[in-house]
């Protein structure tokens, strides 16, 4: 533990704070005593602390009021009574108001004493590790639901700029298709289903499955030669097949081919 251990004493007779004082003399504990729930108030202002220790029947304020105002603003001590005066309903009170963690009758067993707050700071440092493991959580979770919602508006851009690509391409009259590097049908537009006769099911194709030998054979020409074109006949339709190879430094990514029907010539 790197934090400075602070128990908070609290009770209007001396002689039960100088006990608790000497209980823990040879515990690495900072004891701070008060003779009342006003002074222990004024201390809670000023200092942390981990455990707070308040007798039940003290003038004034007594241990629930006392320890009911430590609750309300310092939730996370742990807080536990010591009291000679075994009421059930004081029992009761004590638990409910001040939401404590132990009830102790006096006199008191020292070393059950001693195992009670060493038992109770073993509590105070878990509950702390969850709640900053809880704020890392809710983090990380924040976090991701940020990049979610970047992930979705950059999938949506992504698929508006597809779109609009589509139809760009669409409104071209010729016929267009793209091969990928991996030799799959990547893009095509309309005017290539027309002209060549076949489903846009050729998307995501692999070209060899759906293009015939000479296609196949001008496709290699282009990757060979960079670019290429020549004059033929698909399917009935008499045009110029014109092919481009793409790349970058070396880097090959496809090719693209426009037939050009006679008639557009």
């Amino acid at each position: 533990m790197s934090e400075q251990i602070r128990i908070l004493c609290v009770d209007d007779e001396q002689n039960v704070l100088n006990a608790l004082r000497r209980i823990f003399m040879d515990d690495d504990y900072e004891i701070v005593i008060a003779n009342s729930g006003k002074d222990g108030i004024r201390l809670l202002e000023e200092k942390e602390f981990q455990i707070v220790i308040s007798d039940y029947r003290m003038p004034e304020m007594n241990g629930v009021e006392f320890l009911k105002q430590v609750y309300d603003n310092w939730p996370d001590t742990v807080r536990i009574v010591l009291s000679g005066y075994a009421d059930a309903g004081a029992i009761v009170s004590a638990i409910n108001e001040g939401r404590i963690y132990k009830f102790i009758p006096k006199p008191w067993n020292d070393d059950e004493l001693k195992i009670t707050i060493k038992n109770a700071l073993e509590r105070y440092f878990l509950f702390k590790e969850n709640v900053k493991l809880t704020g890392e959580l809710k983090y990380k979770n924040t976090e991701l639901q940020k990049l979610n919602t970047q992930l979705e508006q950059y999938l949506a851009l992504r698929t508006e700029m597809l779109e609009a690509h589509q139809r760009i391409l669409d409104s071209i009259p010729l016929g267009v298709v793209g091969i990928d590097s991996n030799g799959m049908v990547a893009c095509c537009n309309e005017q290539w289903v027309k002209l060549i006769n076949h489903n846009t099911s050729v998307l995501s194709s692999f070209a060899e499955n759906v293009f015939d030998k000479p296609m196949l054979d001008f496709i290699e020409e282009v990757k060979e030669k960079g670019s290429a074109e020549q004059t033929t006949t698909v399917n009935g339709a008499a045009g110029r097949l014109m092919g481009k190879k793409l790349g970058y430094e070396g880097e090959y990514y496809g090719v693209t081919v426009v037939f050009i029907p006679e008639c557009a010539a």
